[in-house]
């Protein structure tokens, strides 16, 4: 085996697992990171990152697996049914209008500067809305209702755009609507769940002509190790947000987002 693509696979694998549920972006930080190590093909990076993306998602149902177990195994509770609908409404902006410009947008925005120019804008607008979140009504995810869905959805859609970040615009964009910090996280996570399925599975199918024996140990440890981070990430997130705000993250976007470009240009 080859030492240092080892090496590469573990970074890229902590890149995913660290950056999915944080509001900075995971995409955008794939597309940096494997620039800069020059990991794999074109292609090859895309499968790999597919694959990293769904042991990203799988540390979200383990991490809530007692919810998730109920929700799926008690769908005769009002509580469970109206999750269920929140989710599949606040699903569906992204898929329609992803499937209807993805390529559009793969090919005119997944690069390092345009990502680094989306964090660092994302980074402003965090820090302004958190001068001016309004009044918390939603305390309970179990309390949403299918208009705050809607509104997440769409905020959701946002992340179309490489460096805008899923988990910023659902979570910043929840909270905009009403939703307590918590509430808003919590969602965020459970709308991970259908959201990246339905993508890998999308993007699996798409690239199947891709998929080579030769490869499955580097996407193994992808795997895992994204699965590993992403967990570490998702208990550390909810402990934090108790007390914090967002701003750090805001900064780090910024800053983050300034280095690409000087490193860039």
């Amino acid at each position: 085996m080859d030492l240092l693509l080892i090496l590469k696979t573990i970074i890229m694998g902590i890149v995913e697992g660290a950056t999915e549920f944080l509001p900075i972006s995971s995409t955008g930080h794939l597309i940096i990171a494997g620039d800069v190590l020059g990991f794999l093909t074109k292609d090859k990076r895309d499968v790999f990152e597919i694959i990293i993306q769904l042991g990203a998602i799988l540390a979200v149902v383990w991490q809530y697996r007692t919810k998730v177990l109920h929700v799926t195994t008690n769908l005769s509770e009002p509580k469970s049914q109206q999750l269920i609908l929140n989710l599949f409404i606040a699903f569906l902006p992204l898929a329609i209008i992803g499937l209807a410009f993805h390529h559009q947008i793969k090919a005119l925005l997944f690069n390092p500067k345009s990502v680094a120019i989306a964090l660092i804008i994302g980074g402003f607008i965090i820090l302004w809305i958190e001068k001016k979140l309004p009044k918390v009504s939603v305390t309970s995810v179990d309390d949403m209702d299918w208009k705050h869905a809607v509104k997440i959805g769409f905020a959701q859609a946002i992340a179309l755009i490489p460096g805008a970040s899923r988990a910023a615009s659902t979570i910043i964009g929840g909270m905009v609507f009403g939703l307590s910090r918590t509430v808003a996280t919590e969602f965020s996570f459970f709308l991970a769940i259908p959201v990246m399925f339905a993508a890998t599975a999308y993007d699996l199918y798409k690239s199947k002509d891709l998929l080579a024996s030769d490869d499955v140990w580097i996407f193994l440890i992808g795997f895992i190790t994204a699965f590993i981070a992403a967990l570490v990430v998702i208990k550390v997130l909810i402990r934090y947000i108790a007390n914090h705000n967002f701003a750090i993250f805001a900064w780090y976007r910024i800053a983050f987002g300034a280095l690409v470009l000087f490193y860039y240009w």
